[in-house]
This record gives C-alpha cells, structure tokens and sequence, in this order.
C-alpha cells in the first residue's frame, strides 16, 4: 500500500488527500495547527457526503476513506513515505525551505512533488540531494472533480520517478499529461494571459465584467467567464503566477493589468474574501 502524504490542508490540499484516500492510499495530511487540519477534515466528509447523498457511495464508503486519513502538525511526523506531495502558499522561499527540510527527514527513495501552479521544479529540486526524485503534480481545482494533472519534469527528473507519479495519478481516477518546466507550465501560461487581457478589457471599460464574462461563456463555449473563473482561484494568486511568468520570461506582454494589482493591495482576492470582480458577501 502507497503512504502518500500532502502537506498543506488548505483547499488543494485538502482536495488531493480527500482524492488519495478515495483511491485507497493511507494519506497522512500535514498543517501546522490542528484547528486548520479538523476544518479540511470537515470539508472532506461534506464532499463526501454529496457523494452518499447522490447515491454514489455509501455511508461506510465514506467512513473508510475518512478512515484512510490521518493528520499530524509537523513535517517530522511523515513517516516512511513513498511520496509527498507539496501543496502549501505559492511563494519560492517557502517551497525551497519546506523542500530542504523534507530532503533531511524523508527517506531516500521517498519522492517529493510539488503542487505548485508557476513556480520552477528545477529550482525547487535544486535545493535537495534528490532532484532525480522532484516532480511536480499540478493538480487542477477541484481537485476530487477535475481529471487533469500536469505532471512536470525538472531538468533532473528520472524517468523512473516520472513513471511512478504517473501511475500513482491514474491510480487516483486522474489523466497525467507530462509537461516540461517552464514558467506558468502550459495551463496557466495559456490561462493566465486570457485572465489578464479579460481585467485589462475591464479596466479600459469595454465591457462589464458580466458581459465579458458572458462573450466567452456564450462565444467561446467556457464553462465559466475569465473574471468569475479569477475570483475562484483567488485574485492574489493570478497575481502571482503572472509575475512569475513575466519574470520568469522577461517579456512585458505578462504584465498584470493595474486594475489586478490595486484590487489584491485592496484585499479583494475574490471568492475566498467575499469580494473580487463580483461580490460574494450575500451569498
């Protein structure tokens, strides 16, 4: 049996535990304060109880994979891991630090992944005496709804670690696409632009943010407008990912629109905050 564990049981992470487990992986899920790790325990056992309420599982399905999860507040407490799975802030300093410690406490054949969305697995694997064993798992939001992993290879990723995070998606229910690393990878360095050119449209008063939302979802067929799709992510987050491309490329076309910069300063990150390109505060 797969020991997998995530660290960080925020929304990604909690998603991708609630997934690992679902899939029947003993998941070990890591935060630093136990009130943050019963929240994403909550939210699991409501999306799984969606699931029992539709007829799709039963009560002792969901009873057994809440079983499969344990919890711990410290790194330390990983265990013989066969893969852990980074899904902390988007922030480098913060990856590398996290990395250079899990490289000291995990075992040697133990894979270390990283759910970031932008940041580089070169760099990240850098930091280790394991970068053959870095990789990143890009998972999409929602993580136990949405098929996709962008599964991407630093410049010293194996073949061998390669092929065993590709199994271990498609053991979880996901279709792993194998991408190189390079800034924004290919999801959000082909999302993140369309993001920024719906805020600039926005910004120059071309269109409410509904009827822009509205062109694309009637035009072009998207589930979901760019500016609700912004909001769901959390705007500080689109922030962040396209600095990276604009630093990481060096090319002005990434630069974020004025209008997103002054909005996360304002603390209006979308969804999470109640407030971004729509207002959430009524529900």
């Amino acid at each position: 049996m797969t020991a997998f564990v995530v660290i960080g049981a925020g929304t990604m992470g909690n998603g991708i535990a609630h997934t690992a487990a679902a899939a029947g992986f003993d998941v070990t899920l890591i935060d630093v304060g136990d009130e943050l790790l019963q929240r994403a325990l909550k939210t699991i056992s409501g999306n799984l109880q969606r699931g029992v309420d539709k007829g799709k599982m039963t009560a002792e399905e969901k009873d057994a994979v809440l079983g499969r999860i344990r919890t711990a507040t410290d790194v330390a407490q990983l265990g013989a891991a066969d893969i852990v799975v980074e899904a902390i802030i988007e922030n480098l300093q913060a990856k590398l630090d996290l990395f250079a410690r899990l490289d000291a406490i995990a075992p040697p054949e133990t894979i270390l992944a990283s759910n970031t969305s932008s940041i580089s697995i070169t760099k990240i694997a850098a930091i280790t005496k394991r970068p053959d064993k870095v990789i990143g798992m890009h998972f999409m939001n929602p993580v136990p709804v949405m098929t996709l992993v962008e599964v991407i290879r630093g410049i010293a990723t194996s073949d061998d670690t390669y092929q065993r995070v590709e199994s271990l998606a498609k053991q979880m229910g996901k279709t792993p696409i194998e991408v190189n690393d390079y800034p924004g990878f290919v999801s959000n360095r082909v999302l993140m632009p369309m993001i920024n050119e719906a805020i600039f449209a926005l910004y120059e008063g071309v269109a409410t943010a509904k009827a822009i939302d509205g062109v694309m979802k009637l035009g072009m067929n998207h589930p979901m407008g760019p500016l609700a799709l912004a909001d769901f992510i959390g705007l500080d987050v689109c922030l962040a990912i396209l600095r990276v491309l604009e630093d990481g490329f060096g090319d002005p076309k990434y630069r974020p629109c004025p209008l997103l910069v002054k909005m996360v300063d304002a603390g209006w990150l979308g969804k999470k905050s109640g407030r971004g390109f729509y207002d959430y505060r009524a529900g």
